[in-house]
């Protein structure tokens, strides 16, 4: 077996065209993928097929050009933009004599270099173990087989049958270390429940522009760059919306076409925050030719993570970089805010996002015109003032105080029980 490269700075990147519906990758998206893991593209190898093989992927002539490239151009490493299957890369491994990965390994290296925070690289780990654990087979021929005798006796097993038992210990230990992460998250979200704080989550394709309008909004000064899965781990900070108070702000990380299904597993503690959300912000780069493709393709793992019913306002982002495109909020059927359009590197259009996000947080808030008779008005009022409710008051002749208040439904529910019902007595409007 051949010596596997720790590192692929110089690589062959694969691409094949498919006729079947489904089966097409973005070459220029995969590009960046590659840029963004530091990797050198020497040659890009093109194709077309109807559909896979199961040796090479690609067909015997395919696949020895692909060789070919591997040693005119002395790449180090062979990157296909698609799935592969362990024997498909065991074969093109013994064919290139050199490592062969695929799209999902790419994104997993990505997400490895990402990492920074304890939680974030423990659920890297995990995917990558669980992605590693299919590809063990021939990795260690030269360890494979038992023998007997004198100072050959082992443990019984075989190098392969170890390293399968020491990936199942290991995957078991970030289970039981992510679920204790899962834990404290949940009773962050449980105390943001009792005091009924909305929480609205950042969602979009990868390199949408998240994190930019997430600085532009709360300062929260998160790493920015133009490439791709820039942003791993969940940052929350909290943001003032009128008429609504405060807000929880989640910063998550980016979905791309045909995201690795261990990722999305690993990674089920931070998606939660998506799936309990009060309302997703669903970044769209309006630049972007493909932007309704890449919306599919956001969708599609919103589904996957059951997060597809979650109340949702489009943000078209980077309109600074169409030509004409102004500042302005599109509507539903019924009125309510469904699209901003926006820039957030630039600052345009943020007033027309947090009148939009009040619009839409601000449906459980209810209004009444109450008149309190003047036993009563000092000790309502005081209550009012307290829930920073009251819109206007004046006092008439006999006394009454005539107050208008406006607060969430949830609050005037708790009121109305602490004072059994006695304030709809009072209710004029």
């Amino acid at each position: 077996m051949f010596d596997r490269y720790e590192t692929g700075e110089q690589a062959i990147l694969v691409h094949i065209n498919f006729t079947q519906d489904g089966e097409w990758e973005d070459l220029s998206e995969c590009e960046m993928l590659v840029s963004s893991a530091g990797v050198n593209t020497l040659r890009v190898v093109t194709g077309s097929r109807k559909t896979p093989l199961p040796k090479y992927y690609v067909g015997e002539g395919k696949a020895q050009e692909i060789a070919d490239a591997v040693r005119a151009e002395e790449a180090e490493i062979v990157i296909f933009n698609h799935s592969l299957s362990p024997a498909q890369e065991r074969n093109l491994e013994q064919l290139c004599q050199c490592r062969v990965i695929d799209r999902t390994g790419l994104i997993l290296d990505i997400f490895a270099q990402r990492a920074r925070t304890h939680e974030g690289k423990l659920q890297v780990e995990l995917a990558q173990l669980r992605h590693i654990s299919t590809r063990l087979i021939r990795g260690w021929t030269h360890l494979e087989r038992q023998k007997g005798g004198i100072g050959l006796r082992g443990p019984g097993e075989t190098q392969l049958e170890t390293d399968r038992r020491l990936l199942r210990d290991r995957i078991k230990t970030i289970l039981r270390r992510l679920d204790k992460v899962s834990k404290q998250r949940e009773q962050g979200r449980r105390a943001r429940n009792r005091a009924e704080i909305p929480t609205i989550s950042l969602v979009g394709y990868t390199n949408a522009g998240k994190s930019t309008l997430f600085n532009r909004i709360t300062d929260a000064g998160v790493y920015v760059a133009d490439q791709l899965f820039a942003t791993l781990d969940p940052t929350l900070r909290k943001i003032d919306v009128a008429d609504v108070g405060t807000a929880i702000l989640a910063d998550t990380v980016g979905f791309i076409r045909h995201l690795p299904h261990d990722l999305v597993a690993a990674f089920k503690a931070t998606l939660k925050e998506t799936q309990e959300a009060t309302l997703l912000l669903h970044v769209v780069d309006a630049s972007d030719e493909r932007f309704r493709e890449n919306m599919d393709a956001v969708h599609l793992v919103l589904d996957e993570i059951d997060a597809g019913d979650v109340p949702r306002l489009i943000v078209m982002n980077k309109i600074d970089c169409l030509d004409g495109a102004e500042p302005r909020i599109e509507r539903d059927e019924d009125g309510l805010p469904r699209c901003v359009w926006v820039s957030a590197m630039e600052g345009i259009g943020i007033d027309l996002l947090f009148q939009a996000l009040t619009e839409r947080l601000s449906g459980t808030m209810i209004k009444h015109t109450l008149r309190l008779p003047p036993e009563n008005a000092g000790r309502y009022r005081s209550t009012f003032y307290q829930l920073g409710c009251i819109l206007r008051e004046e006092y008439e002749s006999d006394g009454c105080l005539m107050v208008d208040i406006r607060l969430p439904l949830a609050d005037w529910s708790r009121l109305q029980k602490r004072e059994s019902n006695l304030l709809d007595d009072f209710i004029v409007a």
